[in-house]
């Protein structure tokens, strides 16, 4: 991370210089006119991680700064939430005089809502014993007089919650409030704000869908609850044993009836549709039944396997959210043949840095 280059007085001429790059690398690609989605120049991280340095009676938060390649003391934090920022020298101040709790302290993670809940963890190079939870509990109920706060513990294979291990987290999605519940440690899109542009992006393009959705890479039903609106029905799939949890609270926190969700991953889903092997927990779900047209695909970095792809090619309409523009640049090489990309977005999730999370929209040509 180039921490230097966090000010907010150059962020449009930052996100100028992505747009151009991003218009660039698919210029070889019949895409439309590229729709821009800012973020908020500062405070748009609703997750953060810090390092913790020791030095005698101080300590701080630091992080790594690849431009000056060394660490830089972190008070505050530009890109972090205003909640995580008002919390960091709180914390820190109850942590420096308490022996127990700083002792072999290495990191903590903040995660935080709009909603004004706020996670803490610790992560130590030690054991945690019964009186470190003694203090912790202290800690959190200090903290807890002026924050939503909870507090968790984690050492090599120890995992203590105070009292819980995850936030809900509300988004105001074309003036419709949709609950998430997103827990420690597992994945989620770490800036609010233009997640509910991503979100408002994606009902917008498949507003006149008709028959059911399918998702593949679906997380914590981010993407799943916000469409089920536009179809029929939405089958989903998700590996992560966490994240399917998260998805079937968020079913019914939203009160969704039309979704359903399967914990496989998108290759074993692919040779389940594909009949090629029989899978146990796809008894009592006929997925012949489904008149899934549209596919909704949110890949990892290294973008979607060529089975994959070829299933993604069976359906008439392609939502493709990608967090890579090169590997989505490898896929729509084989999906342009069949496809033509409609719409084309730039979601700038990380300002100050040169990731770009896109998003494409194609229909069967």
């Amino acid at each position: 991370m180039n921490l230097a280059a966090m000010d907010p007085t150059t962020y449009d001429a930052q996100l100028e210089e992505k747009r151009i790059k991003l218009e660039q690398i698919f210029t070889d690609f019949d895409t439309p006119k590229l729709e821009v989605f800012s973020s908020e120049p500062a405070h748009y991280r609703m997750r953060s991680e810090f390092r913790i340095w020791h030095d005698g009676d101080d300590m701080y938060y630091y992080m790594f700064d690849k431009a000056l390649d060394s660490k830089v003391r972190c008070d505050q934090f530009l890109p972090a939430s205003r909640l995580i920022n008002e919390m960091m020298p709180e914390l820190i101040a109850e942590l420096k005089p308490n022996t127990l709790l700083r002792h072999r302290l290495f990191q903590i993670d903040f995660l935080s809502t709009h909603s004004g809940e706020i996670l803490v963890s610790l992560l130590y190079h030690k054991q945690l014993d019964q009186q470190w939870e003694v203090e912790a509990k202290a800690l959190k109920d200090k903290l807890a007089a002026k924050f939503n706060v909870n507090l968790i513990g984690r050492a090599r294979k120890q995992k203590l919650i105070f009292d819980k291990d995850f936030v809900i987290e509300t988004l105001t999605v074309n003036d419709k409030e949709l609950h998430y519940h997103q827990i420690e440690n597992s994945f989620t899109q770490p800036n609010g704000k233009v997640s509910v542009k991503m979100l408002e992006w994606a009902i917008d393009v498949t507003k006149n869908s008709t028959g059911d959705l399918l998702e593949l890479y679906c997380g914590n039903g981010n993407f799943s609850i916000a469409l089920a609106q536009n179809f029929d029905r939405v089958l989903a799939t998700e590996l992560a044993k966490p994240s399917v949890q998260s998805a079937q609270f968020n079913i019914d926190i939203n009160k969704v009836d039309n979704l359903q969700i399967i914990r496989m991953s998108a290759e074993d889903f692919t040779d389940a549709m594909a009949k090629k092997r029989s899978f146990r927990r796809l008894e009592g779900i006929d997925l012949d039944s489904y008149n899934c047209n549209t596919i909704f695909v949110d890949p990892p970095r290294a973008g979607m396997d060529s089975n994959t792809v070829k299933l993604v090619q069976g359906y008439e309409r392609i939502i493709y959210i990608s967090c890579n523009p090169n590997t989505l640049m490898d896929n729509l090489q084989e999906l342009t043949k069949t496809h033509k990309i409609t719409r084309f977005a730039l979601f700038d999730q990380f300002p100050y840095t040169d990731h770009m999370e896109s998003g494409v929209f194609l229909e069967r040509k």
